[in-house]
């Protein structure tokens, strides 16, 4: 089992978030689409050779995005990567995947 933490705008929260679902993230036992997310404020500055969603090269941007949580089984953590990739509007999406102890 593995957790699976993305970040992305309030412009695409629910299409990342149905398109992970839709290959098996997100289920935990009987429930499926099971997630936590919160707001807050992400940063960055798109340098030469870029091609933002938002923001200007060279120019620091900070902008509202969601933090979306949620645990991802073995055989669909690769599918989940993979609709998170092609879901999301940045053409480098902030992610982070974690393999989770069974203790």
């Amino acid at each position: 089992m593995y957790k699976f933490v993305f970040f992305v705008p309030d412009s695409h929260l629910e299409t990342v978030k149905e398109a992970v679902f839709a290959v098996g993230a997100g289920r935990i036992g009987d429930y499926d689409r099971c997630c936590w997310q919160v707001a807050g404020k992400g940063q960055f500055r798109p340098l030469a050779g870029a091609n933002p969603f938002s923001g200007t090269h060279g120019e620091l941007t900070r902008a509202s995005e969601w933090r979306v949580e949620m645990v991802c089984a073995d055989e669909c953590i690769k599918a989940a990567r993979e609709a998170l990739i092609q879901a999301h509007p940045f053409e480098e999406p902030a992610y982070d995947i974690w393999r989770l102890a069974d203790v």
